[in-house]
């Protein structure tokens, strides 16, 4: 019954589910998994149980860190997932709010004053996320720590979940305990403004080949990127140099994690058979409503 009691006490759970906008998710309890989107559990935390004595620890911290993770991969490889890459800047988000536990002598995935998840995954690493989930727990050891977390459905399927592909992890003592915080996070390729560009420009003449009409040349105009960055700069899509170029040409604007897709109702706009030429802006950037950073598009028809 103890042990019991110390499970119910000792975790909190927080998870990503995959979206179009990168805006900060939720992030739900264990005792409360169906948590509404977008509702804050800032003020919804748990105390930790007491301290045990007399329960020796054999693992140090960064011992305990990578015991973490070669767990965490073998059950993942049992599961059919693939592995986890520890990445060092998610470690270093994870470490810091580890600390945090630790002062409050607490669990949870936000305290007062302490940014969401996502901003604090995302100003950590220079991974370009477009997922994120956190377990944290308080155990004895990582062994016991990893088969309690998988004794838990919310936090063995983050632990399991395929689309995560990155990990930071952090491992803090107190006493004959660990907090123990588990940062996860899906990476996606990094891609440069040309790289950019030339996958809208796939995606752009792929359209055009469906809809029987010749593919369109590229002639970027020299303040494509710059109207683009205003967007980032104002974490809005409908900024005076947009504007600007919408008296000439035909302009798309939107944000994007997947350069090599269009946007919904663009097809309409580039299989007009009026259209000559196009030109792609391109900035990438994390504000408010992207913590983990999308690319902003400006895409102009002639």
């Amino acid at each position: 019954m103890i042990r019991t009691l110390t499970l119910l006490l000792a975790f909190l759970i927080g998870s990503g589910a995959p979206t179009v906008r990168l805006d900060a998710r939720s992030m739900a309890l264990s005792e409360a998994a169906n948590e509404s989107p977008g509702q804050s559990n800032k003020e919804t935390v748990k105390p930790v149980a007491a301290i045990s004595p007399g329960i020796p620890m054999d693992d140090d911290e960064s011992e305990a860190e990578l015991r973490l993770l070669i767990l965490a991969n073998q059950s993942r490889q049992e599961a059919g997932a693939p592995p986890l890459t520890l990445d060092a800047g998610l470690s270093r988000a994870a470490l810091a709010h580890a600390m945090i536990m630790l002062e409050e002598r607490r669990l949870s995935h936000q305290f007062p004053g302490e940014p969401s998840v996502p901003e604090r995954l995302a100003s950590s690493t220079e991974l370009h996320l477009d997922q994120s989930g956190e377990n944290v727990a308080l155990d004895y050891d990582a062994e016991r720590g990893h088969q309690h977390l998988m004794l838990s459905p919310p936090h063995r399927a983050n632990l399991l979940n395929p689309a995560y592909n990155v990990i930071g992890l952090a491992v803090v003592r107190s006493g004959d305990r660990l907090y123990i915080v588990q940062d996860f996070g899906h990476a996606l390729p990094s891609y440069s403004a040309e790289e950019v560009k030339e996958r809208v420009a796939g995606a752009l003449n792929q359209v055009r080949r469906e809809a029987k009409l010749p593919d369109l040349p590229r002639h970027d105009l020299p303040n494509a990127d710059d109207a683009a960055c205003s967007m980032t700069q104002a974490d809005a899509l409908g900024t005076a140099p947009v504007q600007q170029l919408a008296e000439r040409y035909t302009v798309l604007t939107y944000t994007t994690e997947h350069p090599e897709s269009l946007p919904d109702g663009a097809d309409h706009a580039i299989a007009s058979r009026h259209v000559r030429s196009f030109s792609v802006g391109v900035c990438y950037g994390r504000t408010n409503v992207y913590p983990m950073g999308a690319y902003w598009i400006v895409l102009s028809l002639d």
